[in-house]
């Protein structure tokens, strides 16, 4: 191990570092502290940072924020190995082990060396196929292994295909993955038109609560509403969680282009205030921040694109 300017850390390095800082006598307090659930917050905060430095297409803090979630990674395996319950080199081999098992169509022998012969791909129906084998094979083995309960909600017994969709997703991935599970056992519309359908049907539903002001009912109203719209994202090839991030993006943006644009004629949105806006030049604002950001986009991808 070196600490010249020229030398480049590696895995190995990374391990050493993670292994300093859980030191018991010389390591840092705060990480010594750490447990597997306390570190899950910042394992999900890191995974939106990802997420995000992606969608912004900023590759030098793509680079850095990739490097964060792979230290959660590390860390986790750093406390596995201190209870003598897994470590990063165990990790490492179920993944290549489970990733080689996966792929029969590159590995077809199934060793990491092996290669198919060249243009003798399956297609990719024969893939999707192959696919539900090697799950239900795969199914099969960890219920063998698995000495845990049946997961339970609301004192039900969830069906075993839906029992490992993590309930720690975010609302509108796990309403996803839970469609799509249902859908492959044949349980979905077979057009749109019934998604559609059932939005309508939803939407009825919480105008009918609203007189009525039950939270208890709006919530499960508004829940089978958003539940529902999944549905059509599904539907229609649309991730779901990454449209309305895409939309809460967009709107902040326009937003912000639009309090702008208020704010050079001496207008202001602030409840209250005298120079209050009215809801025609709230609504002229906006149309105008919609007019303007396409092109304040295009400006700065340009000058993004000159540095």
């Amino acid at each position: 191990m070196s600490d010249s300017s020229d030398y480049r850390y590696d895995l190995s390095d990374l391990i050493y570092l993670m292994q300093r800082l859980r030191d018991p006598d010389t390591g840092c307090p705060w990480d010594i502290q750490q447990t597997f659930d306390s570190i899950i917050p910042h394992t999900i905060e890191e995974a939106h940072e990802v997420a995000q430095a992606i969608g912004e297409k900023d590759w030098s803090h793509v680079e850095e924020e990739l490097g964060d979630l792979l230290f959660q990674v590390i860390f986790y395996s750093q406390l596995g190995a201190e209870k003598e319950l897994f470590d990063v080199s165990s990790v490492i081999n179920i993944l290549v082990t489970k990733l080689i098992r996966r792929h029969p169509h590159v590995f077809p022998q199934g060793n990491l060396k092996d290669q198919r012969a060249p243009n003798s791909c399956p297609s990719e129906a024969e893939i999707k196929a192959q696919w539900q084998v090697i799950k239900a094979q795969e199914k099969a083995l960890k219920a063998t292994r698995s000495s845990k309960p049946l997961k339970v909600t609301d004192g039900l017994e969830l069906v075993e295909y839906l029992q490992d969709i993590p309930r720690s997703l975010p609302a509108l991935s796990q309403a996803d993955k839970i469609q799509k599970t249902v859908s492959l056992r044949g349980f979905d519309w077979s057009e749109i038109a019934g998604v559609l359908d059932k939005v309508r049907e939803e939407l009825q539903e919480v105008e009918e609560e609203i007189p009525l002001a039950d939270p208890t009912r709006l919530n499960h109203e508004v829940g089978d509403l958003l539940f529902a719209v999944v549905n059509v994202a599904r539907h229609l090839g649309v991730n779901p969680e990454q449209a309305l991030m895409d939309t809460n993006k967009r709107f902040s943006e326009r937003y912000s282009i639009a309090e702008r644009y208020l704010a050079k004629t001496g207008r202001t949105l602030e409840l209250g205030n005298e120079n209050k806006v009215s809801d025609y030049e709230m609504e002229t604002a906006w149309q105008e921040a919609k007019r303007l950001h396409p092109q304040l986009l295009a400006n700065i991808t340009a000058a993004n694109d000159e540095q």
